[in-house]
């Protein structure tokens, strides 16, 4: 039971933060040729791996997916927080910013949680 809450909190993780790429993309990032396409790519990941954690249980690759995906975008975030990130130089001032933060952390932290119950509970029965 609590893997399906985990599963369930990592897909609306994913989700929240492809909804949260394609809001900032429909308001400024279509506009830009080297960032908006990368926004686009996650919304689309985002939705995609979301449905894999979700139906793809038996396997650890959907649950590594939603870790690298948060990891990956939070990355790009702090890049365009600190020094910049394809030009686009952003101050954690909007809602988007703040929501955006929240469902990474989510991908990142629920995520890895399903991997240490999915590889803590067989290393657990071994021994």
């Amino acid at each position: 039971m609590v893997g399906w809450g985990l599963r369930v909190l990592v897909a609306l993780g994913l989700l929240g933060s492809a909804w949260v790429h394609l809001v900032v993309w429909q308001d400024w990032a279509r506009y830009d040729d080297e960032v908006g396409p990368m926004f686009l790519v996650n919304v689309g990941a985002g939705a995609v791996i979301a449905v894999a954690v979700l139906a793809w249980r038996g396997h650890w690759l959907p649950e590594l997916l939603a870790v690298g995906f948060g990891v990956a975008t939070l990355l790009a975030y702090v890049l365009s927080l600190t020094v910049g990130f394809f030009g686009v130089e952003e101050q954690f001032r909007t809602d988007e910013e703040v929501w955006g933060v929240v469902t990474e952390v989510g991908c990142v932290v629920f995520g890895a949680a399903l991997l240490a119950l999915r590889f803590g509970g067989r290393a657990g029965a071994r021994g």
